[in-house]
C-alpha cells in the first residue's frame, strides 16, 4: 500500500482478473496476451492504460519467476503498444493574467489565484502542491522541498521560487493566520482540512475567461513552454520540473529549435 502506483495497480488489476483468472501462468502464450490487448482496445481503452496493465502482469510474472522460483514464460514481458506522443497545452501570458484576474475576483475559491500562480512559476505537478505541506516551505531561502514521497520520480528535489512563485505562498500563509492557523498544509480551507482537488473551480475559471481545452496538468507545461522559449537549456528545465529523463523535457524543444 506504500507502493506510489498502490492505487493504479489496484485498478489494471481489476481489468486483468476476469480475463486471466483460473488459466496456468505456465500455459500462457503471447497470443493469450494479444487476445487481452485486442480486447481492451476493443473496449476503447487508450494505449497507455493497456501498456501499463500488461507491465502489472509482467511485473507479477517476473516477481513469481524471481522470489518464488516458479520455472514460467513470460510473454507479457515487451507487449507494449506504441503511445501517442504526450499532450502539450500551453497558455500565451495574456491568457494567464485573463485566468488569474478572473480567479483573484472569484471569492468562492480564495485559493484557486494562488494555485494557478504557483504551477506557472513553479512547474510543480498538481499532487505536488495540494499535498504540500508548511514545514517544506522555505521563504527564507526561496525553495520549496520536496521529498521523494511527495513525487512522481520518486526523487527528492528543491524547486525554487520567483517573485511571482513567492508572493502565492505568502497569500496562502497570511489565509493560514487568519483562518487556520493550525493546518499543516499549504493549500486548506477554513476549518484547516486539506484542499483535495481544484478541477471544478479550475475548469469553471477557463470557461468564464474563454479559454478552451486547457487542463489542471497544462499549466505545467505552460511553465516548462514559458521556460524553454526564454532560452532556459533543457536539462535545467528538466532538473526543475523532476522529469524522470531528457526525453520527456523533449517534447518542448521545438519551442528553441537553436
Amino acid at each position: 500500500a506504500d507502493k506510489r502506483s498502490h492505487d493504479r495497480d489496484l485498478n489494471s488489476t481489476k481489468r486483468l482478473k476476469p480475463f486471466f483468472t483460473g488459466r496456468d501462468l505456465g500455459t500462457l502464450r503471447r497470443p493469450d496476451i494479444r487476445a487481452y490487448i485486442e480486447k481492451r482496445k476493443a473496449a476503447g481503452v487508450k494505449p497507455a492504460t493497456i501498456n501499463r496493465e500488461t507491465g502489472l502482469l509482467s511485473a507479477a510474472i517476473n516477481y513469481a519467476r524471481r522470489e518464488w522460483d516458479w520455472d514460467i514464460p513470460n510473454y507479457a514481458e515487451g507487449a507494449h503498444l506504441k503511445e501517442p506522443e504526450g499532450r502539450v497545452r500551453s497558455l500565451e501570458v495574456e491568457e494567464a493574467r485573463r485566468l488569474m484576474a478572473w480567479a483573484d475576483k472569484s471569492s468562492r475559491t480564495s485559493h484557486l489565484a494562488d494555485f494557478i500562480r504557483l504551477a506557472l512559476n513553479t512547474g510543480c505537478r498538481r499532487d505536488e502542491m495540494l499535498r504540500l505541506e508548511w514545514e517544506r516551505v522555505d521563504l527564507e531561502n526561496n525553495l520549496i522541498h520536496l521529498a521523494g514521497v511527495n513525487t512522481k520520480s520518486g526523487r527528492r528535489r528543491s524547486v525554487p521560487l520567483n517573485r511571482e512563485a513567492r508572493q502565492a505562498l505568502l497569500n496562502l500563509a497570511r489565509f493560514r493566520a487568519e483562518r487556520c492557523p493550525a493546518s499543516p498544509w499549504v493549500f486548506a480551507h477554513k476549518d484547516g482540512t486539506r484542499v483535495q482537488s481544484v478541477k471544478r473551480s479550475f475548469s469553471t475559471a477557463c470557461e468564464r475567461v474563454g479559454i478552451a481545452d486547457f487542463r489542471v496538468h497544462d499549466l505545467r507545461h505552460t511553465c516548462a513552454s514559458w521556460l524553454v522559449s526564454s532560452g532556459q537549456p533543457l536539462p535545467a528545465v528538466r532538473d526543475l520540473l523532476g522529469h524522470s529523463t531528457i526525453k520527456m523535457t523533449e517534447r518542448y524543444a521545438h519551442l528553441a529549435p537553436e
